[in-house]
């Protein structure tokens, strides 16, 4: 199979690039010189190509690069262009929140890209992703380097809240699955986490880059836990991956920043520590940041 992956030198799109061999893959972005709103160029990229997994997206708003024109025109241009091409298939990475009257044009932008992959014609999958974390993430860099190295989150505020990020490799393994048809016509919410498998009652299984289809309903339902249909609640979903964990989470983003994002997370509840597929960094010294940790080196 043969996959284009527009965004595909942002954080998500260059771990999933890697999952396949180079003669598989067509990597579309302003830094191979296509923009995500020309019609014309994309056409060009998706010919022979048998799906398209759209990752590009923004979230900050900096010169010419707006929510609008990269989430909305963007989407629109893609699906125009994988008509053109013969595409049949094409996966939308979205954000858990994504949805509409919230005030906020990173989500209702984010949510106008679903309706329009939902109405498409096409055979789609729209996967909902939550905080994504992992090697080259840079905004969260510091929690991926603790969650490899020590259990120990400071706490912030008196309520405890949890959150559920997703390792980028589950999360390309997701990719992988829908990209093969595998979700197919469906939205689906992704998070990770024992708390989320636990919801639907299955031990968290492990993926890697040996299983690319786990996690993936019909492959053996991994770490990321799903809820299927056609649409998704979305209010209890944003509920349950905790008031604190929005759009800058250093997650699925293409090539441009700027401003304009809703605010991120924040380290306010316990987390569990999980294997990393990246390897844990060398041996050395460690200083947590936060009151409870300030100062106080650690030695692994």
């Amino acid at each position: 199979m043969r996959v284009a992956i527009t965004g595909g030198t942002g954080f998500v799109g260059r771990h999933l690039a890697e999952r396949y061999p180079a003669d598989d893959v067509v990597v579309v972005s302003r830094r191979t010189g296509v923009e995500i709103d020309d019609v014309d160029a994309l056409t060009d990229a998706f010919a022979g190509v048998d799906a398209v997994a759209h990752c590009a997206g923004i979230n900050r708003e900096i010169g010419d690069q707006s929510f609008e024109r990269v989430h909305v025109r963007g989407t629109a241009a893609v699906l125009e262009a994988a008509h053109r091409a013969g595409v049949q298939r094409v996966v939308l990475l979205s954000f858990l929140r994504a949805r509409p009257g919230t005030g906020s044009p990173y989500h209702e932008t984010k949510w106008a890209a679903e309706e329009m992959v939902r109405s498409s014609g096409l055979d789609y999958t729209v996967l909902k992703a939550g905080m994504i974390y992992g090697h080259g993430d840079h905004l969260v860099d510091h929690l991926s380097h603790t969650v490899q190295t020590v259990p120990l989150f400071a706490s912030v505020g008196f309520r405890e809240k949890t959150i559920s990020p997703i390792p980028v490799a589950e999360l390309v393994d997701v990719l992988v699955g829908a990209l093969e048809g595998r979700l197919s016509r469906r939205t689906v919410a992704v998070r990770g986490g024992r708390g989320a498998a636990a919801q639907r009652g299955r031990a968290p299984g492990r993926t890697g880059r040996g299983s690319p289809g786990a996690g993936v309903p019909g492959a053996g339902v991994g770490a990321p836990a799903a809820r299927t249909g056609d649409r998704v609640d979305h209010a209890r979903a944003a509920r349950r991956e905790g008031a604190g964990a929005d759009a800058r989470r250093g997650g699925h983003r293409g090539d441009a920043a700027g401003r304009g994002a809703p605010r991120g997370p924040r380290a306010d509840g316990p987390f569990r520590r999980r294997a990393h597929p990246g390897g844990a960094p060398a041996p050395g010294r460690l200083h947590l940041a936060g009151p409870a940790a300030a100062g106080t080196p650690m030695t692994r």
